[in-house]
């Protein structure tokens, strides 16, 4: 099984064409997941729960955009995979439970681009350090 992280940036679609890849070629299955964001200022201001209902539209629209992008692929058209949201929280954190879980055999994930995850420690580079699994950064 091959689990990618998708949160809709670039480097994470460069992430998910890869792991497609590599699940298509070992004929493995493809575990999506997007994590819903933390929304700190919502939450002090009582409207979280707006927040929450435009990321869950928003994971819906990650989700169709990736069936869509599958479904013009003739070779991944066989391809057995699954989409899945986790609640708000640490990215690194329900990747690593699910992937535990699920008993992956490689974790894909797309290079940050942020400044704060450069400083505190980008996704990838916490996977590798949980070293449970291969883990493969897509620049």
């Amino acid at each position: 099984m091959v689990v990618v992280g998708l949160d809709g940036s670039d480097s994470s679609w460069r992430a998910a064409a890869y792991a497609v890849g590599l699940a298509r070629r070992q004929r493995a299955l493809l575990v999506v997941l997007h994590v819903l964001p933390v929304h700190v200022v919502a939450g002090l201001a009582g409207v979280s729960w707006m927040a929450g209902d435009c990321d869950r539209v928003a994971a819906a629209r990650l989700s169709e955009r990736m069936a869509e992008g599958l479904g013009c692929m003739a070779e991944a058209r066989s391809l057995r995979w699954e989409f899945t949201v986790l609640p708000p929280g640490a990215a690194v954190a329900g990747i690593t439970e699910v992937a535990t879980a699920r008993r992956a055999d490689t974790v894909v994930v797309g290079a940050s681009v942020r400044l704060l995850h450069r400083l505190g420690g980008a996704v990838g580079a916490r996977l590798v350090t949980a070293g449970r699994w291969p883990v493969v950064v897509v620049p």
